[in-house]
């Protein structure tokens, strides 16, 4: 499992990387695809500390959600305070009401009695069951404002318990939620860890997993055909140790505006370093050899792009890589940084227009390391570097150029 990857859904102290993709549109675009700077790979401390700190954070996801089943079970209680106040309160309205029936019953027979009262009764008679009509209908008048009173109390307090209740619901479905989220970040967390520490024991070739980086530099932005230009490659050893041997792959691949690829015969690609004594053609993909870069140093060779007078108008990229020879994985060529340029035709003027560049940037990478291409270009060692290795992101050859993909196919060879 990718490192990067996995932490993509860790905690925020783990460190990512994105992936980057070249998608051109029509024909081939004026100005150069963006490049994204690729952050530092994880050290297996930072990962142990991610590790730890999304424990951490799903261990109180887990207090956090039991605190919330008891709050539900307390809400949700005959015996909560909430529900023993409404529970008053609807007792309180049920007495209300039924003292309002009283009333209202007394005030019915007073009035009954008022009705059937003969026609000869005495004035003090008449007189008497009007009061007490009079009096029976002031009761029942007060009885009914307490009863409205008392059914509003019960109503307020049995809505005030049951919004206790849905309140505790949702802060632990919030607080479940967490605990799902926490543990995913946690089991993410241990994976990379647990990958980190595998690498750190058994390097792979995984694009993101690679111990050798390679940067070009001085590599135009726009070449016209019939010309020849010069760049630099600095490899350089991103591990804690020395390697006695590594193996330097480089080449060029083009296609024209219709998304024809160009003909490799029309494009000469040549290295050269003071030990190689001259410029040297590039055989099968292979450039010089490094012997013994120590730790943290970076070695650097001058290379040399020619293209044929014939060359068509159109895009160009220049794939780098370096293979440890003394770890060569499955045999083949490793994962490769992609540099596009564009090619114009034969007897334009580069930078007509256009921003020329003289600091490559990879599709997958951005280079900011100068290389000094002053004097031999001896392919050696020099002091430790102060940058910071550069490791492909670009994983495999499949390479998107205008609307048509173009395979650049690994060979699997030995080292000569």
């Amino acid at each position: 499992m990718n490192i990067r990857r996995a932490l993509a859904t860790a905690v925020a102290a783990a460190v990512t990387a994105p992936v980057v993709m070249l998608s051109a549109g029509s024909a081939f675009a004026d100005a150069q695809p963006p490049s994204q700077t690729q952050k530092k790979k994880p050290t297996v401390a930072e990962l142990e500390k991610a590790a730890a700190a999304a424990k951490k954070a799903y261990e109180d996801a887990l207090a956090a959600e039991e605190a919330a089943k008891q709050a539900v079970a307390a809400a949700t209680s005959d015996s909560s305070p909430l529900h023993v106040k409404a529970k008053a309160a609807d007792k309180e309205a049920g007495a209300a009401t039924a003292a309002k029936a009283v009333a209202d019953k007394a005030l019915s027979d007073a009035q009954f009695i008022l009705d059937k009262l003969p026609a000869d009764a005495t004035a003090a008679d008449r007189a008497a069951a009007e009061k007490a009509v009079a009096d029976a209908k002031k009761d029942a008048e007060a009885a009914a404002v307490v009863e409205k009173t008392a059914v509003e109390k019960s109503k307020a307090a049995a809505k005030e318990a049951k919004d206790a209740e849905v309140a505790a619901f949702k802060a632990l479905n919030r607080a479940s939620e967490a605990v799902r989220t926490t543990r995913a970040a946690k089991e993410a967390a241990d994976q990379a860890l647990a990958d980190a520490k595998k690498a750190a024991e058994t390097p792979s070739c995984e694009p993101g997993n690679l111990l050798v980086s390679t940067v070009l530099t001085g590599l135009p932005s726009q070449i016209a055909a019939g010309t020849s230009t010069e760049f630099s490659l600095r490899i350089t050893n991103g591990t804690d140790k020395a390697i006695a041997r590594l193996r330097a792959f480089t080449y060029v691949w083009a296609a024209d505006k219709s998304n024809h690829k160009v003909s490799a015969g029309l494009l000469r690609l040549q290295w050269s370093t003071a030990r190689s004594g001259g410029w040297k053609d590039v055989d099968s993909d292979r450039a010089g050899v490094v012997e013994k870069l120590e730790a943290g140093a970076h070695a650097d060779m001058k290379l040399r792009l020619t293209l044929d007078a014939k060359t068509p108008a159109g895009q160009g990229f220049a794939f780098v890589a370096a293979l440890n020879g003394e770890k060569s994985c499955d045999g083949s060529k490793p994962p490769m940084d992609k540099y596009p340029f564009e090619i114009l035709a034969a007897g334009s003027k580069p930078g007509t227009g256009k921003t020329r560049t003289t600091d490559s940037k990879p599709l997958g990478g951005t280079s900011t390391t100068p290389v000094n291409t002053a004097g031999s270009g001896q392919l050696a060692a020099t002091g430790s570097s102060s940058a910071t290795p550069k490791f492909a992101l670009a994983g495999g050859a499949a390479l998107v150029v205008g609307a048509g993909a173009v395979a650049a196919v690994r060979r699997r060879r030995t080292d000569g």
